[in-house]
């Protein structure tokens, strides 16, 4: 098994703490991280839930140091995924280069907000970015908060074009453009949850996870409600949806 088969679970979008000189806060960082791994959680840094697009380069080097630094300490291996987006391409690949170098296991790379770029552009950006590195790279689509949609024709062509692009992360809330990703991309492309609230619906689908920011506080039973659909067990999963419905939606 490869080590990007540990994405096929949860994925924690973890939170960054601050201390009150607004410095990042490494002592709790690192004590998060560990109560993450601990838990059965894979560990994304920098995403947007960790006020990425707020933090200057130096705090994302910093927040990628101490997270492949407590997950070789751990002994368990789990995988890293940097964030990385940005929109411009070249910042995004300053950053992408320097997850690499300090060791992630692959990055996370959101569509461009604000400039709204064509989907021609949107190929282009992303291309030049799989180039510049070796990693795996888990797509972002977030249209509510970009500005722009990253259309499943597109993903469909940047994951046959490239070898690194190797999933996504769904938060269109579409259900149907879903399941034409699903539809029209690799059999090993990994399509992911990047909705709490719809990653029963996704993993129905054949998805593979999810990329949580509920498992910031509840990491254990989103690794459980996310392995009973793993194992096609669709009615635990079912009564598990119900009950942590109204916590996703907070």
């Amino acid at each position: 098994m490869t080590k990007l088969n540990k994405l096929k679970n949860v994925i924690t979008a973890m939170l960054t703490p601050f201390n009150e000189d607004l410095l990042l806060d490494e002592e709790k960082y690192r004590e998060f991280i560990r109560f993450q791994i601990d838990n059965g959680c894979q560990l994304l840094t920098m995403g947007t839930t960790g006020e990425s697009a707020t933090m200057s380069h130096e705090e994302h080097h910093q927040a990628m140091d101490i997270t492949v630094d407590e997950a070789k300490k751990s002994g368990k291996d789990p995988f890293v995924l940097a964030g990385a987006g940005s929109n411009s391409t070249k910042e995004s690949i300053s950053l992408a280069q320097y997850a690499e170098k300090v060791g992630s296991d692959g990055l996370l790379i959101v569509v461009p907000y604000y400039n709204k770029p064509v989907q021609h552009s949107l190929i282009d950006h992303f291309s030049a970015i799989a180039d510049s590195v070796s990693l795996p790279i888990i797509l972002y689509n977030v249209p509510s908060r970009t500005g722009r949609n990253l259309e499943p024709d597109t993903i469909s062509k940047l994951a046959y074009a490239k070898d690194n692009i190797a999933g996504i992360k769904c938060a269109s809330g579409d259900i149907d453009q879903i399941t034409k990703i699903i539809k029209t991309t690799p059999d090993d492309f990994i399509v992911l949850s990047g909705d709490d609230s719809m990653t029963y619906h996704i993993m129905a689908l054949g998805g593979k996870g999810a990329i949580s920011v509920a498992s910031n506080i509840i990491p254990s039973k989103l690794v459980k409600f996310t392995n009973t659909m793993l194992n096609n067990e669709w009615e635990k999963a079912r009564e598990m949806q119900l009950q942590l419905y109204d916590l996703f939606k907070c």
